[in-house]
Parts: C-alpha cells; structure tokens; sequence
C-alpha cells in the first residue's frame, strides 16, 4: 500500500483509486473493484466522505464483508476512529476547506496525499491485526 500516494501524485488515479490500487499492488484485492472506487474521488463528487477513506472501505468490506469474516463494520469503525484521531474529520469539504476556491490546484493535492497515506497506513494496520485476529 506504499505505492498509493504515487498513484495519486504520479500516475493520475483519484484519491479513493490510488487507496485500492495500494491495496491491488499488495494482493490483497483484485483490479476489477478499481472501477468501483471511481465514483467515491472527491467525496463523492460533492465533497462528502473524503475518497481515500472511501478506497480503505471498499477494500475493507471486500476482505471482510458479510460472506467472508463479517468483520467489515468492525474494521471500518476502527478505521473511521483512527483517521478522525490524525484528521479530526472523514468529510471531504471539511478537510480541504482550505482550498475551496481551488479545488484541482496542485496545493489542494499536495495537501489531499496526506489523506491518501494516512488511509494506507491506518488500513494496513487494521488488515495486518485482521490476519492476526480472524486468520
């Protein structure tokens, strides 16, 4: 999941793709439920739930939804609690407020990769103790 901020910065991927490309790079997911993390970049396209918390999900509820280990709520949960601890907040318009009035300017994605490499590390984590836990 350490290549995830370069999708974002480098390779033209979205912040909720690049969170599951990281995820696609370490094997952990397959590269077709990349398209399913399109339409969460941006918070949603209106500044909802920032992307690269969305990416962490889908890949969380993939590797353990309801016909896997059923511990998807539980992990997102920790996820979500983890990520406001470091951001104070999951909503896309709240964390880059401060770049409201420009929203594609290279500040704004500067600033966004923070989100992007905070959701991997906090993502692997909670995956590396999901192993342990649930196998």
């Amino acid at each position: 999941m350490e290549k995830a901020c370069d999708y974002f910065l480098n390779k033209g991927y979205s912040c909720s793709e690049s969170v599951v490309m990281g995820a696609v790079e370490e094997g952990l997911v397959p590269k077709e439920i990349l398209d399913v993390a399109t339409s969460f970049s941006g918070g949603m396209g209106i500044g909802c739930l920032c992307g690269a918390v969305a990416g962490a999900q889908i890949v969380i509820g993939y590797l353990h939804g309801k016909n896997k280990t059923n511990m998807a709520r539980a992990y997102a949960k920790k996820f979500v609690e983890e990520f406001k601890n470091i951001h104070k907040a999951t909503c896309c318009k709240v964390l880059t407020a401060n770049f409201k009035d420009n929203f594609n300017s290279p500040e704004r994605k500067n600033h966004c990769v923070n989100m992007v490499e905070s959701s991997s590390k906090i993502l692997k984590e909670i995956l590396k103790e999901a192993k342990e836990t649930v196998g």
